[in-house]
């Protein structure tokens, strides 16, 4: 697990809410407080598509909505004139990518106990948070998979010009 603390919060927001930055992320859930709470619980409902729609994985590959559909509406509740009292979105890699990650790092073996590369993202009105997790399939003794998400992710903020600081 790693958690990282945003130095530059303004671009860091524009990243998140307007930019491509977690476009390769899935939404597993919002929280947003504002004047009132919203929740979002990005799983997909399937039966809301038409039928012919709803097992096609090439149109809905994923459990969860893309943070690139969702984002937008997330925006919507957070602008304005006042910052948000706070928010946290839970993310969760996009398979492809999490195998990637492993097989880079040689660890491709551990694919199938990999349920998700988890990052949260906390504002609590004034800072930003990131945490890194790793969600198994059942109990893993080896934390490779682990410290190769950490070290992804840090190198993928890096490569994009986030700057934070190791908590």
């Amino acid at each position: 697990m790693l958690a990282l603390q945003i130095t530059t919060l303004k671009p860091f927001m524009n990243s998140l809410l307007l930019g491509e930055l977690f476009d390769s992320f899935l939404l597993e859930k919002a929280d947003i407080d504002t004047f009132v709470t919203y929740s979002i619980d990005g799983r997909l409902h399937k039966d809301f598509f038409p039928p012919e729609e709803r097992e096609d994985k090439a149109l809905h590959p994923y459990d969860f909505a893309e943070w690139k559909d969702m984002k937008g509406l997330c925006f919507d509740f957070i602008k304005g004139k006042r910052t948000p009292l706070r928010f946290q979105f839970v993310f969760h890699l996009k398979p492809a990518a999490v195998a990637s990650i492993l097989e880079k790092g040689g660890a491709a073996s551990s694919l199938s106990l990999i349920q998700a590369f988890v990052l949260t993202v906390r504002f609590d009105g004034e800072k930003a948070l990131l945490l890194t997790g790793t969600s198994f399939t059942s109990f893993v003794p080896d934390k490779e998979p682990e410290k190769l998400w950490d070290a992804a992710f840090r190198q993928y903020l890096d490569k994009k010009e986030i700057a934070y600081e190791e908590l």
